[in-house]
């Protein structure tokens, strides 16, 4: 069993039941999907209709950045990745875990489905560490780098039934709370789950998937393995926080998710699919 299933001494239950040993869908929603009370509505609409098990991870950066700046609060991004100190650690907080997580679980309870909302400090979830500063000297502050995450506890969840609403902070177990990538953490948890059961991830954003321009849908990408990315990212086509989002599409293909997609709320089918190969 994949090492990084459980930071806890239990093991996964059985997938029978609620379950019934269907793979388990992820799906990821930031960008301006969540800021936008239409999108979001389509796209809680389309995870409802989403068959077997599932899990919603959100983001809400947009949303953090805008109440920042009406409490005077700098936001800084490197290489699509936010730097998180003290004061911006709060904001998150409070967007994420409150503002952003809350509205979504009750748009969901609105629409019948029983959803729980988590960070990644609830249930011991998942774990993480202060990220070191960079050989660049970059100082993220209060951004965690995974160490553990409970795909058991998830499981258990999704057995009762539960549908798991995860904002993207964590902790380090000291009792600091932590920002962490949502990207990254829809990845982390798609792959806890597929240490144990068949998984899917989908990332589903503003856009139809990666696009070679982003104003002009005919440049969609269907198809994008490790060999494309870096190439792509080489010549400027890919860049941003796109760079992220398709550094943890890869590992959580290597690390046994069945099939990742990028993608946007008309077609959760469609977009782009990510590849080890051809």
């Amino acid at each position: 069993m994949n090492s990084f299933l459980s930071s806890q001494e239990h093991t996964a239950p059985s997938l029978t039941g609620r379950a019934g040993g269907e793979s388990i869908s992820v799906i990821k929603v930031g960008g301006a999907v969540v800021e936008d009370p239409a999108q979001l509505s389509i796209l809680l609409n389309q995870f409802c209709s989403v068959s077997g098990p599932k899990v919603l991870v959100h983001g809400g950066g947009r949303s953090a950045t805008k109440l920042a700046a009406q409490l005077g609060i700098e936001s800084k991004m490197v290489g699509g990745r936010r730097i998180t100190d003290e004061e911006m650690l709060r904001v998150v907080t409070m967007v994420y875990g409150g503002l952003v997580n809350k509205n979504i679980v009750a748009q969901l309870q609105a629409r019948g489905v029983n959803a729980l909302g988590l960070t990644g400090a609830d249930l011991n979830l998942i774990r993480a560490h202060h990220r070191p500063i960079t050989p660049e000297g970059i100082d993220f502050g209060f951004v965690g780098d995974v160490d553990s995450a409970d795909g058991a506890r998830l499981l258990e969840l999704l057995q009762t039934g539960v549908v798991p609403v995860i904002a993207p902070l964590t902790h380090d177990g000291q009792g600091n709370m932590l920002n962490i990538n949502a990207d990254t953490m829809a990845q982390t948890v798609a792959t806890a789950i597929a240490g144990a059961t068949a998984c899917t991830l989908t990332y589903c954003f503003e856009l139809p998937g990666v696009m070679g321009n982003p104003d002009d849908s005919a440049t969609l990408i269907p198809l994008i393995t490790e060999q494309d990315f870096q190439r792509l990212v080489a010549d400027g086509t890919i860049s941003g926080g796109m760079i992220p989002k398709l550094e943890n599409a890869f590992a959580a293909i290597r690390a046994g998710v069945s099939c990742v997609r990028i993608t946007n709320i008309s077609s959760l089918q469609g977009g782009t699919l990510i590849a080890s190969e051809k």
